[in-house]
């Protein structure tokens, strides 16, 4: 049996607390495009020959036929010549992609692949990735001008990336192709994602672009702004997975994804967002609260949980968005507890950013995601016998800014046992003192909560910790982080052996997705 995340129930305390990598991958992401011969296996290698008309040069051959196996069929070269003109350069990027598209169109769909069609996918796909690595090595900067007007636009990350698509076909999966990944299971995906990574990457390792696109996702979401009228009409905000309530001058987040021990998925990650956007706008909150709300699985049925971390069965299933949860997600609600909102205009001569204390309330356990979010707070409280971890070698994926921030409060031997061996930190073992400020007993945390605010809502407090962070974790930190999260995380998610685990979890639980 599994919990509604997917994870094995001896995984959980039973009753209360208690692929290979790829060339481009080795190489790095700005690895420049190279010859490569993708013909299949027992077809020869074509040399020299003819280019695509407005594209890039091909090996030559005869015209490509139908069967993509075939031996005369030509292949990308590897190397579209781009000369260092963004209109050029980007005309030779779109003729590139789009054969690249016409050959994968002519294989079976992913699931229905033999072992040589998978390879022969793989090595389209690769060559034409290290291409876009090519291209925005040269063209990072001038793009981003493109897509945000010099710099006088602020874009989030899906419009961001869906104006890239139809700016530079071919830089990242357009409106179509996403669709039809949506469609899939994690495991029956073409790794689209992947593209989103290598773009998000380039952009963030810029200091010019990467530093506009970490400051452009401080901005409140859409939608938030209404909300705030709502929320200080009536004190309470109803999200579907969140619940955010004003006690004086704090605003307690509650988090209601019961059904899956409060895991996170798409619609939990947008709605934090959001109650995290109207506690930092409203003048009236001057302190934060995060914690988990009951749950209904069936072992803990009216326990408070703080969070299971990444739900897997969604993962599994394919709904886990790349661009809004899992960089959406880092980029997103978790800086804005850490920064706060961006300034601007006349307002950002008092700082860039405006932030408030948060504190964390920890009831029996917060895993993965779930423990993230500790490492940017100002304050956890943690009921008597909870643990904490980061499955990261479990799930085979990368917890989140955890590798970077975890080591700064244990040291860097606990940081490597909790993320690459697993270790759990309870609240009795004495690590957890570098973690958590208060353990006590389950009726004492509401309490205890409401006193962090008092003692938390001083007027001195926002600017200190705004100086902490700045000391602790400088922005071009963070950019480099970033840029090397965007797309290693990328590729994980569609790594052969983290969709292996998805399978097991799911087939654990007993269920098909719906």
């Amino acid at each position: 049996m599994s919990d509604g995340a997917g994870r094995r129930e001896a995984d959980l305390p039973a009753n209360g607390p208690g692929t290979p990598d790829s060339r481009a991958a080795s190489a790095g992401p700005d690895a420049p495009a190279g010859p490569r011969d993708s013909a299949a296996p027992g077809g020869p290698s074509a040399s020299g020959g003819p280019a695509v008309p407005g594209g890039p040069a091909f090996s030559g051959g005869p015209t490509a036929s139908a069967d993509p196996d075939a031996p005369g069929d030509p292949a990308p070269s590897g190397d579209p010549g781009f000369c260092g003109d963004l209109a050029a350069d980007a005309k030779l990027l779109a003729g590139y992609a789009a054969e690249t598209e016409r050959r994968l169109a002519l294989l079976p769909a992913r699931p229905d692949r033999t072992a040589a069609e998978a390879e022969r996918a793989e090595g389209l796909h690769e060559d034409c990735r290290a291409v876009r690595h090519a291209f925005l090595a040269r063209h990072a900067d001038a793009v981003y001008d493109e897509l945000t007007a010099g710099r006088t636009l602020r874009p989030r990350l899906p419009d961001l990336a869906a104006e890239a698509a139809v700016r530079f076909p071919g830089l990242v999966p357009d409106a179509a192709q996403l669709a039809a990944e949506g469609e899939r299971l994690q495991a029956h995906k073409e790794g689209r994602a992947i593209d989103q990574g290598i773009f998000f990457g380039a952009l963030l390792r810029s200091p010019t672009a990467g530093t506009h696109l970490i400051e452009s996702m401080l901005r409140p979401a859409p939608g938030s702004a209404a909300r705030l009228a709502e929320f200080r009409r009536t004190d309470r905000l109803e999200l579907p997975a969140v619940l955010l309530e004003r006690r004086g001058e704090g605003a307690y987040v509650t988090f209601r994804n019961g059904h899956c021990l409060n895991a996170e998925d798409d619609r939990l990650i947008s709605d934090l967002e959001t109650a995290v956007d109207v506690a930092l706008l409203d003048d009236r909150i001057r302190v934060g609260v995060l914690r988990g709300g009951p749950v209904t699985h069936r072992r803990h049925a009216g326990r408070r949980i703080f969070s299971a971390g990444i739900n897997l069965k969604e993962l599994h299933a394919g709904r886990i968005s790349f661009v809004e949860f899992l960089l959406g997600r880092e980029l997103g609600y978790v800086n804005k507890l850490a920064r706060g909102l961006l300034r601007e205009g006349p307002a950002a001569a008092g700082g860039t950013t405006a932030g408030k204390p948060w504190v964390g309330v920890v009831d029996a356990f917060a895993i993965g995601g779930g423990m993230q979010l500790l490492l940017v707070l100002d304050r956890v409280i943690a009921e008597e016998g909870a643990f904490l971890s980061l499955p990261a070698a479990d799930e085979g994926i990368v917890p989140g800014l955890g590798n970077l921030r975890l080591t700064r409060l244990t040291g860097a031997r606990t940081a490597r046992q909790v993320i690459l061996a697993g270790r759990r930190i309870r609240t009795s073992d004495p690590a957890a003192a570098l973690l958590v400020d208060e353990v006590l007993p389950a009726a004492a945390l509401d309490a205890a909560a409401e006193r962090a605010v008092r003692e938390l809502a001083g007027p001195a407090v926002a600017a200190n910790r705004a100086m902490l962070t700045l000391a602790e974790e400088p922005l071009e930190l963070l950019r480099g982080y970033l840029a090397e999260f965007a797309v290693v995380q990328a590729r994980r998610i569609h790594s052969p052996d983290v969709l292996a685990k998805t399978e097991r979890h799911q087939a654990r639980s007993g269920r098909a997705p719906a």
